[in-house]
């Protein structure tokens, strides 16, 4: 594995997530979860390093299991990948925080969009920087 190539890999898919995350909760979905303020933590500040931390994990490891399972199939691969991985993670934790916290189906269902759009790209990232590389020219 290159070492380099990884860290710039997850990296990047780090900073995608940030700021997708920051768009789809601070600004799309804030008037949501200002209705329901009574479920969130009022030092939730505080604890937000927790969600840099776990950021960083999901890059890191949403990256290593790219790079493991890779069979080198360009963009297409990379889009699966995140299909895979959004349908593996992003739309049970959703559903399980319907579940257990009495938040709007709309909600959760808003969660399981975004979060579709969030893995695909994150996908379609790491497809791009582990692109196959270019056939060699035939020399006569």
């Amino acid at each position: 594995m290159n070492c380099k190539r990884f860290i710039i890999a997850s990296v990047v898919v780090y900073v995608a997530f940030q700021v997708m995350e920051f768009l789809v909760n601070n600004i799309i979905l804030m008037s949501q979860y200002e209705a329901l303020q009574n479920l969130w933590r009022p030092d939730m500040a505080s604890k937000m390093w927790l969600m840099y931390l776990t950021g960083v994990m999901v890059a890191f490891l949403f990256t290593y299991i790219f790079i493991k399972g890779r069979e080198g199939k360009g963009l297409a691969e990379g889009f699966r990948y995140g299909l895979v991985i959004w349908a593996f993670v992003a739309v049970p934790m959703s559903l399980g925080f319907y579940g257990m916290l009495p938040i709007p189906f709309k909600l959760a269902l808003w969660w399981i969009i975004f979060s579709l759009v969030e893995y695909v790209i994150a996908g379609l990232i790491v497809a791009a920087i582990y692109r196959p590389a270019p056939p060699a020219a035939k020399t006569a």
